[in-house]
């Protein structure tokens, strides 16, 4: 959850360290903090708060070395206080380190510590690593006394260690939580995720579990658990850095909106072919043809807004392919004992591919005999190293904590992996498959017709945004896109709201229905619209405010809905996606009116890497 970066090299130590941090902060933002060694001496700045308390002291009190790390928290062990702020040092004070992690047994390490005569100054379980590590320095290099260090450590951990008595060198471990090295010409970068480091490096290593980094600023050593060199693989990443950056937007939410034509256009680049009238993934060397078209089963693992767009994927995979699906939560997935075989496709949709219940249930599928395809936004992130396949999503980085442009490119994935198992298993006619090849071919351009609802959008905000609760409702695969709308609506504004299978909204949420709830009905002109529209009517007969989405051109519920927005004519399986934008829309506006952190909503972080 919580965001590290360090750096070796010529240039001004605490201004890379600041500017990493800043593109990390949408993984934590309860502290920050930084340290640098400068002619022996370790001088460390941390304080509670957003990064930019942490940027107000250093202008009082600036810092300077030739070498350090730097951290934002999001608190999991002890308050977020400055006190409890990264980095954290040893007794003596020459040792300092940041981490992004759970240490289950520090209690346990904790009061051995003690006994030994250590002093700690804070309620953290990342404490007890400083204190480990001066422990076992006792003369030997840094990385020595790390990787002493680290078996004793319980739990998942990333971590960037350095120390006063081994100058120009940054030593960094993984368990777990991401960590990657950013690979320069007489600097290198240790960080959490990549675009801290893009405006320096495209060059990344992607530390593995249980390896160490050993970076200087002329060279980076990987190394297993037992000091064993590894060749480091070195990936060029494609994003551009100026992708990470606002471009003008007040907000990144608003930008990564507005990017959705562009992100879809690049997750279809290179897998449409009119020719041959088809779709498909790239090459999957661990998961050929012949193996997908004997799966007898699908099972579709993911959290949070990855977990609606698998839902609606289970939707595409049943209707496209015929092939039994089913979809779990990750944080569920290998408490149940799942029923796994070798004819189990077993799919994990993640943007970060680090999510650390995504991982677990992953490597549960795995052991338990089935095939592994990942669904990810980050090439080189662990799901896509441990899964057999692998499609990519092209979204680029997305900064706003609440998803849009990773969710919509996550649909068309799923819709792109539906049509070419339909194909494989004979389930999907060549006319057929051609016809969804062209609604996809207008994806693009309708979702840049659909970005210009914003104004009307903007206006239903003022109307609704002192609305204290939403219902979202939608039928078929629309339901799981309702649940989306309601889920950016309570991480963005803080209003509850909640998202249902429309045809069950007689069974319980109707007694909520009165003249204050707004109902956002999701009607665009399909298979089950009639069955939508009597919904709508049994909402108006209890006073409930419609606001409705809908078909262009579609003049039915005028009169029958308070408010209307109208989306492009479309393919029943394209207008999922088109409908996201008008509710990311809506939840942004609001947010806005109501005066909240809209790119870094309380409590949450973009990353759960994390139990």
């Amino acid at each position: 959850m919580c965001g590290i970066v360090g750096y070796v090299g010529p240039k001004p130590v605490a201004e890379v360290l600041i500017e990493g941090l800043r593109k990390l902060e949408y993984r934590g933002y309860d502290s920050a903090g930084i340290a640098v060694v400068k002619d022996g001496m370790l001088d460390v700045r941390r304080c509670a708060g957003k990064l930019k308390n942490l940027e107000d002291i250093l202008a009082r009190e600036p810092i300077f070395g030739t070498f350090g790390i730097a951290h934002t928290r999001w608190a999991t062990h002890g308050r977020p206080t400055d006190e409890n702020a990264h980095p954290h040092r040893d007794c003596g004070g020459k040792v300092v380190v940041i981490h992004n992690g759970i240490i289950e047994n520090f209690l346990e390490l904790k009061r051995e510590l003690l006994a030994e005569g250590h002093k700690f100054a804070t309620e953290t379980d990342t404490e007890i690593i400083a204190h480990l590590i001066e422990k076992y320095m006792d003369g030997r290099p840094l990385e020595e006394a790390v990787r002493a260090a680290l078996p004793r450590l319980g739990g998942v951990y990333a971590l960037a260690v350095i120390a006063t008595s081994d100058p120009g060198k940054i030593v960094a471990a993984r368990l777990g939580p991401p960590l990657i090295i950013g690979v320069g010409e007489g600097e290198n970068f240790v960080a959490s995720d990549i675009p801290a480091v893009l405006v320096h490096t495209r060059n990344v290593i992607f530390l593995a579990d249980g390896e160490m980094a050993i970076a200087t600023k002329d060279k980076v050593l990987i190394q297993d658990a037992q000091g064993r060199e590894r060749v480091a693989n070195v990936q060029r990443i494609s994003w551009d850095p100026l992708q990470a950056e606002k471009g003008g937007y007040k907000h990144f939410m608003l930008k990564e909106i507005h990017e959705q034509p562009s992100a879809v256009r690049e997750t279809l680049n290179g897998r449409l072919s009119f020719e041959r009238g088809i779709v498909e993934p790239d090459p999957m060397p661990g998961l050929s043809n012949e193996t997908l078209s004997k799966v007898e089963r699908v099972c579709l693992v993911a959290c949070g807004t990855s977990w609606h767009a698998s839902l609606a994927g289970k939707f595409l995979l049943e209707h496209l392919a015929r092939i039994p699906t089913e979809v779990d939560y990750g944080s569920e997935y290998r408490y149940r004992q799942p029923i796994v075989d070798d004819k189990t496709l077993h799919v994990v949709v993640t943007q970060s591919g680090e999510t650390a219940d995504t991982l677990a249930a992953l490597r549960e599928a795995k052991q338990r005999g089935a095939k592994t395809l990942a669904i990810c936004n980050v090439v080189g992130s662990m799901a896509t190293r441990e899964a057999d396949g692998t499609l990519l999503t092209h979204a680029g980085p997305e900064i706003g904590v609440a998803s849009t442009k990773a969710f919509t490119c996550q649909l068309v994935a799923l819709y792109i992996l539906a049509l070419h198992m339909g194909r494989l298993r004979g389930t999907l006619s060549a006319e057929k498959h051609a016809e969804h090849v062209a609604h996809l071919a207008h994806l693009p351009a309708m979702l840049e017709k659909v970005l210009r609802v914003e104004p009307a959008v903007e206006a239903l905000a003022r109307k609704y945004f002192k609305a204290t609760d939403f219902l979202y409702l939608g039928r078929g695969i629309n339901y799981p896109v309702a649940l989306e709308g309601a889920l950016k609506l309570k991480e963005i504004s803080y209003i509850h709201a909640e998202g249902y299978p429309a045809g069950e909204m007689k069974h319980g949420p109707i007694a909520l229905i009165d003249e204050n709830m707004p109902v956002v009905t999701l009607a665009p002109k399909d298979s089950v619209y009639d069955k939508i529209v009597s919904n709508i009517e049994q909402v108006k007969a209890r006073l409930g405010i419609v606001i409705a989405l809908t078909t262009e051109g579609n003049a039915d519920l005028d009169g029958k809905a308070d408010d209307v927005i109208q989306i492009p004519r479309s393919g029943e399986f394209v207008a999922p996606i088109l409908l996201s934008v008008p509710l990311q829309l809506l939840a942004y506006h609001i947010a806005l009116l109501r005066g909240c952190d809209v790119d870094q909503p309380r409590n949450l972080a973009k990353s759960v890497t994390v139990e």
